[in-house]
């Protein structure tokens, strides 16, 4: 049997437990047991208490003192494409536009196993120094590159092939049978962490997408696509739709997915920006999940896409779960403190309230884990929950007075260079071990 071991971290440690409710401990201190491969927090207290509590357990060997930097979850993104990171700066006109011009020609690319591979291994490195460590994942239509992809990617995520059969260039385009029978075959490879991943409804054909969601049902694989990110797209897709038999009549894009069998506790809808409150009322039903991108869906000026504000409270009002995501490429960069930014400043540039730096970091951890269904042993830092979390330095001379303060005292100073949020994580621990690059 192995032997018990524990790890002492101090720090300056948020805990996020809701929108409005995180865990604030100024001069805190982290207690990690490692049991073999795996480890759990077994405390969370204030330094000084936790002096007394473990005394003499406390030695040079098993401290870390990281002053005043702040110990938090590590990230969970829950809606992005790995393979686009090289598309991510790329200039955007539109949504259409900039997938014929710039992301499909890349995506070509990984067609190329070797290129997949080492691919694979730079972006999945680079995601974990970043601090995210579990979320929702969209490949290429390749398999070697979702194998590449699940092989390299440290935490908890699923990931999946993205599913092309009508409207795509030709070198990306998947006869039916093949898109179905590569479904069956990666879930039966990869199990849960495989995700049925139809492109959208513009390129997945509505068979494709009732057959294989089956499948994904019966799995219990998770499912992700997009939807109403752009009235282009919107409208775009309704005139292919209204030409399928079986779908003359369909009046919004939730009903083409409501009758394909993609809704659902463990569907992941990206974007969802462009909905009609009776569209919120099928997804809130069907218990199906909006994955808000704001840096992908902010102004073409900031290095998105310009598809619009994500309006949180009329989804919270239709009680629709909804968790952060980067959308890279769409999104610029890497870093979940960046779509934290963004996210808020978007919101408080249109006067909209509520939208707080604690509710982001809240649907940037937890709220991800959730929704996966593994909130039980992650997500946050809590008693009894995997030893997972991320260090970011930050030099006070006086405690900010709350995690709102904190939050913003670390973020908004990098708003002019958000390249530079990506070296704001200095360590990633998963499982209870520092990840080494």
């Amino acid at each position: 049997m192995a032997t018990q071991k524990l790890n002492f971290f101090v720090g300056t440690i948020l805990n996020p437990q809701s929108d409005t409710k995180c865990d604030y401990y100024p001069n805190g201190l982290l207690v990690v047991e490692t049991q073999g491969k795996s480890s759990k927090i077994k405390d969370i207290l204030p330094l000084e208490r936790g002096v007394k509590k473990y005394g003499k357990l406390i030695t040079k060997k098993n401290m870390k003192d990281f002053g005043s930097a702040v110990i938090m979850p590590g990230f969970f993104d829950m809606h992005f494409h790995w393979v686009q990171d090289d598309v991510r700066e790329m200039p955007k006109d539109s949504l259409l536009e900039w997938l014929q011009k710039y992301t499909f020609p890349t995506e070509m690319k990984f067609s190329d196993k070797k290129f997949a591979e080492e691919k694979a291994k730079f972006f999945f490195k680079k995601l974990t120094l970043h601090g995210t460590i579990g979320g929702a994942c969209y490949s290429s239509i390749h398999q070697h590159a979702v194998d590449s992809a699940i092989k390299m990617a440290k935490g908890h995520f699923v990931i999946g092939n993205v599913l092309m059969n009508m409207y795509s260039p030709e070198e990306l385009t998947q006869a039916e049978d093949e898109s179905l029978k590569l479904t069956k075959k990666l879930i039966q490879k990869h199990g849960k962490k495989h995700c049925f991943t139809p492109r959208f409804a513009i390129t997945t054909t509505p068979r494709v997408m009732k057959e294989g969601s089956r499948m994904a049902d019966k799995a219990g694989c998770f499912k992700q696509t997009h939807l109403s990110e752009t009235p282009q797209e919107i409208e775009f897709v309704l005139s292919i739709y209204k030409k399928i038999p079986g779908f003359e009549k369909v009046k919004n894009y939730t009903e083409i997915y409501e009758k394909t069998g993609m809704l659902g506790k463990r569907s992941l809808m990206g974007h969802g920006i462009h909905l009609s409150t009776k569209e919120l009322g099928v997804l809130s039903q069907t218990k199906t999940t909006i994955v808000h991108c704001p840096t992908s869906n902010a102004p073409i000026s900031e290095l998105g896409l310009g598809s619009g504000l994500f309006d949180f409270k009329k989804v919270e009002k239709a009680k629709v779960r909804w968790a952060l995501g980067s959308d890279i490429g769409g999104g610029p960069f890497l870093s979940m403190l960046d779509v934290m930014r963004s996210f808020v400043e978007q919101n408080k540039k249109k006067g909209v309230k509520g939208a707080t730096f604690v509710k982001s970091l809240y649907r940037s951890t937890l709220a991800g884990a959730e929704i996966m269904g593994i909130h039980k042993h992650a997500g946050n830092l809590n008693k009894g929950k995997e030893g997972s979390f991320i260090v970011i330095p930050f030099h006070l001379d006086q405690a900010p007075k709350d995690p709102e303060s904190l939050l913003s005292s670390i973020i908004l100073p990098l708003k002019e260079k958000r390249e530079k949020y990506g070296e704001c994580v200095t360590s990633t621990y998963i499982n209870g071990k520092v990840f080494e690059a």
